[in-house]
């Protein structure tokens, strides 16, 4: 048996999207609709756009959407108004990233039918805009959450189906399910499970509670390798000899409420 130290790229990423940066408000996404450019309404959900990771970067989108039919990468599977607390912040406060972050995740697993395991271990992920900067000003005060064919980690997104709803119910294609190509997790490529691959994100491990402190990443390593390592054997049915790797997150994911760690095993199918 041996073990493989992973790093925690796919969750980071997700954390990127959600905490969003405030450069470039006046650029709203390539192909922009002149109705939705500094919209005060709120957004409609169910509308589906081709938005790109340069899109996705921006704090806010006003894309034109195109028919669920079409090719798209991305879907808009929640909006609404931000709390009162929230509406005197300034444009670029960390605290509407954690707010989306809450809100928009919930709603994710939700909307495209996973656990918080699966959650972890797919390789689609979320983004959230909020109102330009301009519309903020006049006092919009709204968010929206899109489900995208990728993460920030994703050079290219890769199409939705029509609806993004269950699609990840029952047994998920192994196209969106998280495997790398390499010596080990942490030096691999991450790539689709429907390519060849080396490693597969198995299970998922809870590692503490919801109103635990952080316990430093020395102890979540530690309690990582041990769990991963019976979890991993068990999912292969307990073979003498084995391989996994692992991923555990570090203090920032901890704070946005992450109680898990990600196991890997070592093979191709």
């Amino acid at each position: 048996m041996s073990y493989r130290r992973g790093l925690a790229p796919a969750l980071l990423a997700l954390l990127l999207l959600a905490v969003g940066s405030a450069c470039g408000a006046e650029d709203q996404g390539q192909n922009s609709d002149p109705d939705l450019v500094d919209a005060v309404e709120v957004p409609t959900t169910g509308l589906c756009r081709v938005l790109t990771p340069d899109d996705v970067r921006l704090p806010a989108n006003a894309t034109k959407p195109v028919p669920c039919t079409q090719e798209h990468t991305a879907e808009t599977f929640a909006a609404g108004e931000l709390p009162p607390d929230l509406s005197d912040l300034d444009y670029d406060d960390p605290a509407l990233g954690a707010f989306a972050y809450k809100t928009c995740s919930a709603a994710f697993a939700d909307f495209v039918g996973a656990d918080e395991s699966l959650v972890l271990r797919t390789t689609i992920s979320w983004a959230w805009f909020r109102p330009s900067e301009k519309a903020w000003n006049k006092g919009a005060r709204w968010y929206r959450c899109d489900v995208i064919g990728g993460n920030a980690a994703s050079a290219s997104y890769r199409p939705l189906p029509q609806t993004a709803k269950g699609m990840l119910a029952g047994r998920p294609k192994d196209t969106w399910l998280s495997c790398a190509r390499g010596p080990s997790v942490a030096q691999g490529e991450k790539v689709p499970c429907s390519e060849k691959h080396d490693w597969r994100a198995v299970t998922t491990v809870k590692i503490g509670d919801p109103d635990d402190k952080y316990p430093g990443d020395r102890v979540m390593e530690s309690r990582t390798r041990s769990f991963c390592s019976q979890s991993v054997k068990a999912w292969l049915n307990y073979p003498t000899e084995y391989e996994f790797g692992f991923t555990f997150f570090h203090a920032a994911e901890w704070k946005a409420g992450v109680r898990r760690s990600v196991c890997w095993a070592r093979t191709s199918e």
